[in-house]
């Protein structure tokens, strides 16, 4: 099953439950697994018969307060792939640079 590409761990752990390897996920908080939709990542593991596990449960926050924090982790999420395509391009001259001298 083809992934795309980041998040090397988290591949490897939805590859564990589709190969049925593993029972139980336990995370430190659920923002460690995903900074949004954890539902969708919850259905997923049920699925497979995986239970789904966290240690420190977050305090409920207001409609406003989860409502900012979604809206935090788009844009650092966007930013991560902003500068990781600069960082893809600029590593893509350095070779060409390289191999055209």
């Amino acid at each position: 099953m083809p992934f795309p590409k980041g998040r090397a761990k988290l591949h490897r752990l939805f590859k564990l439950a589709v190969d049925r390897q593993i029972s139980r996920v336990v995370i430190e908080h659920k923002d460690r697994l995903t900074r949004f939709a954890f539902g969708v990542f919850e259905v997923f593991f049920k699925s497979h018969g995986i239970e789904v596990e966290w240690l420190e449960d977050v305090l409920p926050k207001s409609y406003e307060a989860e409502l900012v924090e979604d809206m935090i982790s788009l844009m650092s999420s966007f930013s991560a792939r902003i500068y990781g395509r600069r960082s893809a391009e600029n590593q893509r001259k350095k070779k060409e640079a390289k191999g055209a001298s």
